[in-house]
């Protein structure tokens, strides 16, 4: 019953979710976000300068937050975006920087924690969970893909995404997923893959988290623009071939994901965060610090 009424009393004051996004330029990150959000969170890149393009940045880590009412539920959405990632001929700067953030924030937490006197207004700012855009290449993973969702998942929820899924026939689409799906499992790496118990869960559950499983990698079509299909207003894109809607279900998987990340999968990626992997990487930092002082 305890949990029920804390369960309540979150839905009164609201929720706080942080999002991180990550994957190569020109695959619809910004606009995927900003779809999400209904509102313009992350700004757009300017058009790159052809002489520019040798010069290579890096990657930066940008947080943007934003409020939001899912259904009268208040939720404080921070959505941590990552340009430049996958730009470097070398990518090694890019997985020590995604790293060292999140660790960053779980370090935040750990020193908070044992704090005397805790600090009242303090911020949890650890990431809740990673939508990794893979490139709709049609073949297997790349290798940077299995590197960074490899390197990444002990510290955080990897959900992988297909950016820009409608240049894909269905047929296609379909072989895609199951092609990226048996990378992941040959590779051994430990997405978030909306885990059920059938010895515990009820069916309902069960059920859909099956079908949330089984949609991964989400195809993700992001558009802001609004056209006019039978007589009502949708997000979508207009082809020579026909219409493209993002909130379609049959079009896309974009307010499926939209539904588990704001809404139904929200607690379960805040409490695997806090009860597994903050837990684990907490105990490998006071580990090192015991096995440091005894030397």
């Amino acid at each position: 019953m305890a949990h029920r009424i804390g369960r309540r009393k979150n839905v009164k004051k609201g929720f706080q979710f942080t999002l991180m996004v990550v994957g190569a330029s020109g695959l619809g990150r910004t606009t995927f976000v900003n779809t999400l959000c209904d509102a313009d969170v992350v700004p757009k890149r300017e058009s790159d300068e052809p002489e520019m393009a040798h010069i290579e940045e890096g990657i930066k880590i940008k947080p943007y937050t934003v409020e939001l009412d899912e259904d009268g539920v208040k939720i404080s959405l921070t959505v941590v975006d990552t340009p430049g990632f996958g730009d470097m001929i070398d990518n090694e700067h890019c997985f020590q920087e995604i790293l060292g953030y999140l660790e960053r924030q779980y370090d935040d937490i750990l020193s908070e924690e044992s704090r005397i006197k805790r600090n009242p207004r303090f911020r949890d700012n650890r990431v809740h969970a990673l939508l990794y855009f893979i490139t709709p290449t049609g073949h297997s993973l790349r290798e940077i893909d299995i590197e960074l969702m490899r390197r990444l998942s002990p510290r955080i929820n990897v959900i992988p995404v297909i950016g820009k899924a409608d240049t894909f026939t269905p047929v296609e689409l379909a072989e895609f997923k199951k092609r990226v799906m048996e990378d992941i499992e040959h590779h051994n790496i430990p997405i978030y893959n909306f885990p059920y118990d059938p010895e515990e869960d009820d069916e309902e559950t069960i059920e859909e988290n099956s079908e949330l499983r089984s949609l991964l990698p989400f195809a993700l079509i992001g558009c802001e623009e609004e056209i006019i299909v039978n007589g009502r207003k949708v997000r979508g894109r207009q082809y020579p071939w026909g219409i493209v809607e993002v909130d379609n279900t049959q079009h896309c998987d974009f307010a499926k994901l939209r539904f588990a990340l704001l809404s139904s999968h929200l607690q379960d990626l805040k409490e695997i965060t806090h009860d597994y992997l903050y837990e684990n990487y907490r105990t490998e930092k006071l580990s090192r610090s015991a096995e440091n002082l005894s030397e």
